[in-house]
């Protein structure tokens, strides 16, 4: 219930009366015992403010003061002269409160101060309300969306995962050198290969040039080409053998990987891999070389093996790497000492 506009005795100077318009006090305050008049008070004369004086060292600037709030707004303890709650209303009356029945800050029944709209939260008070991130006692909403927090990526001795991309230059780049081997080592096997098989794929270019689609009548390859293949994989595989396994067994790491700087290490412990953990990874990748001979069925394995680090979390392992309990790291960088300087020595004898 509001109060009705009238004149009413100061609870902050008793001995004054004020004019209360419904909202707040107006006007000047009369003695107690006074004749106040039936209406409110005439509108007080308005004088220039005054230009502001400069503050001082060490002192602040006062904020500016909105016109028809009383004269004492700050801080000050004890009431005040000129200020106070409306009519009825008992002590814990403060500035911030308004007419009865309001709640705290001056609202309206049942208001509350809002949170932090700017980061959707609901208001103070509300359900599903929580302090601003960052905030003493604040956490998370839980089973919201895209709220779980990651974990960090795990760091094997220390040392950072390798990435899909160098692990992948790295393979291309031993590939390239296997390739070099092949030529040199494999290319007599694999030209006579392809003799066996020009008479066939020449006559299937001819009909295809004619439009003729049909298979019948093609000449068969010689008997000699499928022991060709099985030699020339049988050779490929050793030389892949022989190029990986003696050096990832010492120190981990290939050519390729060499370049790009990462290794191989067991998860166990950072040391060699050994001749056994080595094989064991090796296997896994290689020996499905052996399978291209059946109908390619070794290139798949050998592909889906390639990516399975894409989708393998936290630890980014291929297939060889699960079957060998190894991971792949990058190699720290370590810079060249620099030169050591003679002149920084102690004095001593020569020899």
């Amino acid at each position: 219930m509001s109060v009705q506009p009238g004149w009413y005795v100061d609870p902050a100077d008793t001995e004054t009366r004020r004019y209360w318009d419904g909202e707040g006090w107006l006007g000047a305050p009369i003695p107690v015992d006074a004749t106040p008049p039936d209406g409110p008070p005439p509108p007080e004369p308005v004088t220039p403010p005054e230009p502001p004086t400069p503050p001082t060292s060490g002192q602040t600037s006062p904020g500016p003061v909105a016109p028809g709030w009383p004269p004492h707004q700050g801080p000050q303890p004890g009431p005040q002269p000129g200020y106070g709650p409306p009519p009825g209303h008992g002590p814990g009356w403060g500035p911030q409160a308004g007419p009865p029945g309001w709640g705290p800050q001056g609202g309206p029944p049942g208001w509350v101060p809002p949170g932090d709209q700017s980061a959707g939260t609901p208001p103070a008070g509300q359900p599903g309300w929580a302090p601003p991130a960052g905030q003493p006692g604040w956490a998370p909403p839980a089973g919201h969306p895209g709220w779980a927090i990651r974990p960090p990526e795990p760091r094997p001795h220390g040392l950072r995962l390798a990435g899909y991309g160098r692990r992948l230059a790295a393979r291309l780049i031993d590939l390239a050198l296997l390739l070099a081997l092949n030529v040199v080592v494999n290319g007599w096997f694999v030209w006579r290969w392809a003799q066996e098989w020009a008479p066939y794929w020449q006559e299937l270019f001819r009909r295809a040039a004619r439009g003729d689609t049909s298979a019948e009548g093609l000449p068969v390859p010689g008997e000699q080409a499928g022991s060709l293949l099985v030699v020339i994989l049988l050779i490929a595989t050793a030389l892949w053998l022989a190029f990986e396994v003696p050096a990832m067994a010492a120190g981990g790491q290939t050519v390729g990987k060499r370049v790009m700087r990462i290794r191989a290490v067991p998860m166990a412990a950072d040391q060699p891999l050994g001749f056994g953990r080595a094989l064991s990874r090796w296997s896994t990748l290689g020996l499905p070389t052996l399978l291209w001979y059946c109908a390619g069925i070794g290139l798949v394995l050998q592909f889906v093996d390639s990516l399975s680090p894409l989708w393998d979390h936290p630890l980014r392992q291929a297939l060889h790497d699960k079957r060998a309990q190894t991971v792949v790291v990058e190699v720290p960088y370590r810079p060249a000492s620099a030169p050591s300087n003679d002149r920084d020595q102690p004095p001593g004898d020569t020899p």
